[in-house]
């Protein structure tokens, strides 16, 4: 069990309270407390979206990099939530980019799969993130949004703002099939258009 201090500054963060924060803070609690998951009070904040907790947190110098069981860090579950707000509020505190999470995905493949358009134009705008980062399954973010998305207009979003940034089309995955080939076989007319016309 974490020390009283400690426990409620991961309190504050978990629910967002940024004032219950910095008096936890303030108090002595350190920013390196884990809960019983290996969770610090910035993944907690981040997990939650609370970005007033998370700035308060970042100023005292809390780590984004910093892992959990799961492997997952601050940075990494910004992919999963699509938080653009978070993601510019971590940014100053240099998390790394090229740090993966327990598939082997670095931040832009969740959010690619899971349609965050907002989120993935933001990152590839304002990060020098790799577009062509293949994880454990051996897909890429354009792969991940063709196989594992619906094929509606948020993905074929997704699917041009990588085309854009430089994604390269025809990067196969493990078993050789490319992000077209699988858009055909879905039946994703659109995503299959768009990528035709980088071919």
């Amino acid at each position: 069990m974490p020390h009283p201090k400690n426990a409620a500054l991961l309190a504050a963060a978990a629910t967002g309270d940024a004032g219950a924060v910095r008096v936890a803070l303030a108090a002595g609690a350190g920013t390196g407390t884990r809960d019983e998951h290996h969770r610090t009070p910035l993944l907690l904040a981040a997990l939650g979206d609370h970005v007033p907790a998370a700035r308060e947190l970042l100023a005292a110098g809390a780590d984004p990099n910093a892992r959990d069981e799961r492997a997952d860090t601050p940075w990494l579950v910004t992919g999963v939530t699509g938080s653009v707000a978070m993601m510019r509020a971590l940014l100053p505190a240099h998390p790394d980019l090229k740090v993966t999470n327990r598939f082997g995905g670095i931040s832009l493949i969740p959010a690619c799969e899971r349609g965050h358009v907002d989120y993935v134009r933001a990152l590839l705008r304002e990060t020098d993130i790799d577009v062509d980062h293949v994880n454990r399954l051996g897909w890429t973010a354009l792969l991940e949004a063709v196989i594992l998305g619906d094929g509606g207009r948020a993905h074929q979003e997704i699917v041009e703002l990588l085309i854009t940034a430089g994604a390269t089309p025809d990067l196969p995955d493990g078993d050789g099939v490319t992000a077209l080939a699988h858009a055909e076989r879905r039946g994703f007319m659109e995503i299959a258009g768009l990528l035709r016309a980088v071919r």
